[in-house]
């Protein structure tokens, strides 16, 4: 015998319509994503741009919260925060070293002739190794990467060689790696807080920066230098990345959603940073800088020792290997 259950119309509505709703409760997913460009930054755009291409591969199921300026902390505590599962995305790069030191890779002095260099190695194999070390040892696993504006050095003087140098009184980063490369070319690299680097410039006190593109620009230093060499010292890459335990809980099907989603974010960016390469460089002429081509095979050369010197005994062989490329 089948016994029927009834239930008054409104409670029968109720339940039928609660238990309509729970699967889809169960699917919805805020990922909060912190960084820390400003809104005009591609990196910015390109985070907007995941956060779209995922909430409609997902048919909405998944939406992405993005917090510029570091308003969700800063780089070192949103990626303690991955671990502890308090954030789930960020966008960081060689600070990853602290857990993973083949991070260091991805900003090594000379070491990529070109971008396309760089590309080939951050998707390749030894990409592959850098991710793996990233996820193994600090729980947060990259999906994508961006690529930066290489690292200029400004000048009152032309520098084509490093011969041209001559003792150049320079503002690098308190980064040893950076200061010993700079020596080893013939500067006379000054570490220096960026907040201080243009009245030093204006005042006399150092002669040289510096710093992409992008950077040079913002900071307005055309109005105290009047060179950009085009030393591409540092080429490097940053990555996407989320929390091991936010991908943990995630189904294969929304993990290779977000996997697509940033593959169109990459290819966007990519399209926004090679925009804003022509424009930083169209806006510095414009406004009183000449820009001059450099000797970088010279300049490779001449800091290839320091810059092995400087990086660890498990990621030297590596290094070797690309500059051997």
């Amino acid at each position: 015998m089948t016994t029927a259950w009834k239930l008054p119309g409104l409670a029968a509505a109720a339940l039928i319509a609660g238990l309509a709703a729970a699967p889809a409760m169960a699917q919805e997913i805020t990922l909060k994503l912190g960084h820390l460009a400003n809104e005009d930054n591609p990196w910015h755009k390109a985070s907007l741009k995941f956060g779209e291409e995922l909430s409609a591969l997902t048919d909405g199921r998944i939406a992405v919260e993005v917090y510029p300026n570091e308003s969700l902390g800063k780089e070192i505590d949103l990626i303690n925060g991955m671990q502890l599962g308090t954030v789930d995305m960020t966008i960081t790069g060689e600070s990853l070293q602290n857990w993973a030191p083949m991070a260091a890779l991805l900003a090594l002095p000379y070491a990529y002739g070109s971008i396309e260099h760089m590309d080939e190695v951050a998707s390749g194999e030894i990409g592959k190794k850098i991710e793996a070390q990233i996820v193994e040892r600090a729980q947060i696993r990259p999906i994508t990467y961006f690529a930066r504006g290489a690292r200029e050095l400004t000048s009152n003087r032309p520098i084509k060689s490093p011969d041209d140098l001559n003792g150049l009184k320079m503002r690098v980063p308190n980064v040893p790696l950076f200061v010993d490369v700079w020596k080893s070319l013939g500067a006379q690299p000054t570490p220096m807080a960026f907040s201080e680097v243009f009245t030093s410039l204006q005042n006399g006190t150092i002669d040289g920066q510096e710093n992409p593109l992008a950077l040079i620009r913002s900071a307005n230093f055309n109005e105290v230098q009047k060179y950009v060499n085009l030393t591409d010292h540092v080429r490097s890459w940053i990555y996407l990345t989320i929390s091991e335990l936010t991908w943990a809980k995630l189904s294969a099907e929304d993990q290779a959603a977000v996997m697509e989603a940033a593959k169109r974010a990459q290819a966007y960016e990519r399209e926004l940073f090679e925009q804003s390469l022509a424009d930083d460089r169209a806006w510095l002429e414009e406004h009183g800088m000449t820009f001059v081509e450099v000797d970088n095979a010279a300049f490779a050369a001449k800091a290839k020792e320091a810059v092995l010197a400087n990086v660890s005994d498990e990621i030297r062989p590596i290094a070797e290997e690309i500059f051997g490329q």
